[in-house]
């Protein structure tokens, strides 16, 4: 009698919990069944959907990321020759703001402008008369990106329905204290490969560089391999007479940050300031992550980093996805 009374409480007790699994399932499907196409593809671009290191989505929502050196870091790190009397220098991010604006091609194409706002502190810690001295510069950067999503299904819930189609480089600078535009831009990189120039963007709006993604029969995002030799070449206008510092930034990495400092290679007055190209030979070391980053390069001007007024700091952006192949 006893183990009758058991076996029945026990099925009643299956049947509560297996009533509670569906309703909880139905409960969670109408809350994705009530996000609008519109609104998934924000979240995309905000925080991700933790795709696969095969597939491009997360890219946007990984850039401030990226670019975060989490405070100052050695110019040295990674095998970087020090820059002058640097010791330490970098990004810290302390907010990022969003805006996307969507619009559509029928019911089958999304394009998403991006817009990120991103405010932090600009740390540097250099010797200034013979002493170790920190300097700290507030600043702000807006960083612009475009994309598009492409419909691959007709179904109740969107995270089904899109995906990422093309992706653009992303271009940016600061505007305070100081606007980018009016200092220093770069007009054009180029990027070669073992000796082979692979890739040639164009500015000063790199957001006209588009990818079309593998997905949907592209190229794809930018491709190297581990080992490979890469070779950076940076054409910029600048209207300041002192040379400006140009830098390659690799994604965060397990192994701390690692920037590469340029070269300066040519210089010629034009209008009322100067044609320069600057330059950096490096090779992907054996502990880059596989998978796909945002990649950055910035030109600041000489007084961002080797003046202690806070006021002095404008910095010129442009980022490109890449992908680290084994």
């Amino acid at each position: 009698m006893n183990l009758l009374k058991l076996t029945k409480n026990l099925l009643i007790l299956l049947i509560i919990t297996a009533f509670s699994v569906y309703f909880s399932a139905c409960s969670e499907n109408s809350v994705e069944e009530n996000q609008t196409d519109d609104e998934f593809i924000k979240e995309v671009v905000t925080t991700g959907i933790g795709s696969s290191q095969q597939e491009d989505d997360d890219l946007m929502s990984n850039e401030s990321y990226d670019l975060d050196n989490g405070g100052p870091v050695g110019s040295n790190s990674g095998g970087d020759t020090p820059i002058d009397s640097l010791f330490k220098w970098g990004r810290r991010i302390t907010s990022t703001s969003v805006t996307v604006t969507i619009t559509s091609e029928g019911d089958s194409i999304k394009n998403a402008n991006i817009e990120r706002t991103i405010n932090g502190v600009f740390h540097i810690i250099g010797y200034v008369n013979g002493n170790l001295d920190s300097i700290q510069k507030p600043y702000t950067e807006v960083l612009r990106r475009k994309a598009v999503f492409k419909r691959i299904a007709y179904t109740p819930r969107p995270r089904f329905n899109w995906r990422l189609y093309k992706v653009s480089m992303v271009d940016g600078g600061t505007t305070a204290p100081q606007n980018s535009n009016d200092y220093v831009q770069m007009q054009q990189i180029q990027v070669y490969v073992n000796n082979v120039l692979e890739y040639a963007f164009q500015g000063p709006d790199f957001t006209q560089n588009i990818f079309t993604t593998r997905r949907f029969n592209g190229s794809g995002i930018p491709e190297v391999n581990i080992g490979d030799q890469v070779r950076i070449v940076v054409s910029t206008y600048s209207t300041q007479s002192e040379q400006d510092i140009v830098a390659w930034h690799w994604a965060r990495n397990t192994f701390g940050f690692h920037r590469e400092p340029f070269v300066m290679t040519s210089q010629v007055p034009s209008g009322s300031g100067w044609d320069r190209i600057y330059e950096k030979t490096f090779t992907i070391y054996p502990q880059h992550r596989i998978g796909r980053f945002n990649g950055f390069i910035s030109a600041s001007t000489h007084k961002s980093l080797y003046d202690d007024s806070p006021v002095e700091f404008a910095s010129d952006l442009a980022g490109a996805p890449y992908r680290v192949l084994p």
